[in-house]
């Protein structure tokens, strides 16, 4: 999972691009990058790892100038965690410099970079995105339109791209619309983000999310829709709603905040706590789940846990013995609230289990009576190949032990998963507009094999 951000057409765009990806940090954490062009073509770009701010001091802003940019802020899902993988990655190409910034996760990447390979292409990162640049360099076609599409029809998976060619954007998103992307308008401009949060932090007016198979090119000033891609079925991600988008966005036309709260009130009617003292959530994905739980069992809510928001989030660490680490300092527990209390924890969901164990112990020694643990979705029994890493199988608690052995791993004296069922009368949508194989194992494209599965991981983090 990544952030991307573009503007066209507005003077010190890489600042509001930076803007935008400080917006988007929570969707990776790991290294941020900036491509600006000047309105003579001039290409500037700047790579790092760590967070936007600290990869960007105000120096290297000021020096990528020009009125269109793209940014990308990473977290790993194919390639290590090494600067090389970083993105925009931008190349030198005929039609002048070509740079990309992609969210998502290409489930024939390895396939397609063997066969590049072997034709003579070198690779200068091990991230599935630099495959695309390839495939547009060896199209035959002569329009850059034409290029781009020949190497779309090759790829298959998840993918919502900025792209530009010279001083032209493009932003596309794959024809099962895995992973957002919205439009925006500012200042006689244009700019494009993950979320529409994003869009807020700049005061820009929200157009509209691009549809699954949409394909947009800014040239000139002009916004020109091209025509879309080969028509698949709709698969937006459901899991962007449960935990991944920030909850003053929208994501596939759905308030983030709206769905979280209703998915919690859908969890109090599915395993209520009869007889507890009160309500609190694993902080910050799961307020809004805590509060639907809270007003729909009339459980009085608490902040029973404190979190230190000087730490990254535990599920995009690239390192387990990272992860670990973070997991004792990013949490405290109110101990006047906890002690002596039979308490509903709510989360929005359950991967590895570590860091939750942890979380109990903690609650358990600030005094708590009772500890009722909620998971606002359901259990994780299956990898995600479109770019939310939840690597093998075996990693999964819920892939391989029953509800009643994950209870007594975690140490609560009750555990509940939300069906799918009321996960999607939550969301309130029909379930064939999503993908939700994590959970069902309905997997909408083919799935890498198990030869190529380890290939497809290195460097990758997942929620503990």
């Amino acid at each position: 999972m990544c952030g991307i951000f573009g503007v066209y057409g507005i003077q010190n765009a890489a600042q509001l691009v930076y803007l935008g990806l400080y917006a988007l940090q929570h969707r990776g954490q790991e290294s941020a990058g900036i491509v600006s062009l000047e309105p003579d073509g001039t290409a500037h770009a700047h790579r790092g790892m760590g967070l936007v701010e600290e990869v960007f001091p105000q120096e290297v802003l000021q020096s990528l100038k020009g009125d269109v940019a793209i940014g990308h802020t990473r977290y790993s899902t194919t390639g290590s965690s090494v600067l090389a993988n970083a993105q925009p990655g931008i190349v030198n190409y005929h039609g002048g410099p070509l740079a990309l910034a992609h969210n998502g996760n290409l489930t024939n990447a390895r396939q397609l970079r063997d066969d590049l390979v072997r034709k003579g292409s070198i690779f200068q990162s091990s991230s599935d995105s630099e495959v695309i640049v390839h495939l547009i360099a060896r199209s035959e076609a002569r329009r850059p339109e034409d290029q781009i599409l020949d190497a779309l029809e090759r790829v298959e998976g998840a993918y919502s791209l900025l792209l530009t060619i010279g001083r032209t954007l493009y932003a596309i998103v794959d024809p099962r619309g895995f992973r957002p992307l919205v439009l925006g308008r500012l200042d006689g401009g244009y700019v494009l983000g993950s979320e529409t949060c994003a869009l807020d932090i700049l005061g820009a007016e929200p157009v509209r999310e691009l549809q699954p198979g949409e394909w947009l090119k800014i040239e000139e000033g002009r916004l020109i829709e091209l025509p879309h891609l080969p028509e698949k079925e709709h698969r937006r991600c459901v899991f962007e709603l449960i935990y991944f988008s920030r909850p003053d966005s929208v994501v596939f036309g759905e308030s983030v905040d709206r769905v979280r709260r209703a998915l919690g009130r859908e969890l109090a009617r599915e395993h209520p706590a009869p007889g507890a003292d009160c309500v609190f959530s694993v902080p910050d994905s799961s307020n809004a789940m805590a509060l639907g739980y809270a007003e729909e069992s009339g459980i009085k809510l608490e902040h029973g846990l404190i979190r230190n928001h000087y730490v990254g989030r535990t599920f995009i660490n690239p390192e387990q013995h990272a992860r670990d680490a973070k997991v004792r300092i990013k949490f405290n527990p109110v101990r006047d609230v906890i002690r002596g209390k039979k308490v509903v924890v709510v989360d929005d969901s359950l991967v590895r289990g570590t860091t939750s164990r942890s979380l109990v112990r903690m609650i358990r020694e600030a005094g708590a009576k009772e500890v009722h643990f909620r998971v606002a979705s359901p259990p994780i029994t299956g990898p995600c190949y479109y770019g939310i890493d939840t690597p093998t199988r075996e990693e999964l608690i819920a892939a391989t032990h029953t509800v009643e052995e994950i209870r007594e791993h975690l140490g609560v004296d009750t555990l509940g998963y939300l069906s799918v069922e009321g996960m999607y009368r939550a969301i309130g949508r029909n379930s064939d507009r999503f993908c939700d194989a994590c959970f069902t194992g309905a997997y909408p494209t083919p799935v890498p094999d198990a030869a190529l599965e380890e290939s497809l991981i290195g460097g990758t983090s997942s929620k503990a």
